[in-house]
């Protein structure tokens, strides 16, 4: 005969195995979710000012792809949205429009609020020229210069809320050509 503290123990080595059990899988689940947002993509909540009217001050949330920006690194093209560490506080992500690329010579302020709108600098390689779309409440490549391209995080590919304001993200630029 099998005595009854038996079956309590037993009992207790199948909970703590479905426990043990529930606490890998969790762990698994973080672990994946983890390396998903850090190479794949996420979305993002994107807070402040500098990219009005592309993005509200607070509240909206877009779609940030890093997997396209690491099997692609040079196909950035101008007015292209993209999430960069900030080259002031590396512990800030910041979105950014693309304004120069390697090898372009661009005017550092266009509004003359920063600098002499007749200012131009050239992009050397390896680096970008970023800017916020509200000018006036950005900080960008007029306070900081260019930026290193190794910064650059991922690509801001859509915004996805609030919902009536859904937007697939493509390069916007202009071009201006004194040939």
């Amino acid at each position: 005969m099998t005595p009854p503290w038996f079956f309590n123990h037993v009992l207790q080595l199948r909970l703590l195995k479905k426990l043990g059990l529930g606490c890998l899988h969790t762990i698994n689940l973080a672990c994946f979710l983890h390396l998903f947002k850090e190479n794949v993509g996420s979305p993002c909540l994107t807070d402040g000012p500098s990219m009005l009217p592309t993005f509200e001050s607070t509240g909206e949330i877009a779609i940030e792809s890093i997997i396209s920006h690491r099997l692609a690194p040079h196909n950035l093209a101008r007015g292209e949205l993209i999430s960069l560490k900030s080259p002031v506080n590396p512990n800030r992500i910041i979105c950014k429009r693309v304004i120069g690329l390697p090898g372009d010579i661009v005017c550092v302020d266009p509004t003359g609020l920063k600098a002499s709108s007749t200012e131009h600098v050239f992009i050397p390689k390896g680096h970008i020229w970023i800017a916020g779309d509200n000018t006036s409440c950005s900080i960008d490549s007029r306070d900081y210069g260019p930026v290193s391209a190794a910064l650059i995080r991922g690509r801001i590919v859509a915004r996805v809320f609030p919902f009536n304001r859904f937007k697939i993200f493509t390069p916007e630029a202009t071009y201006i050509d004194e040939h």
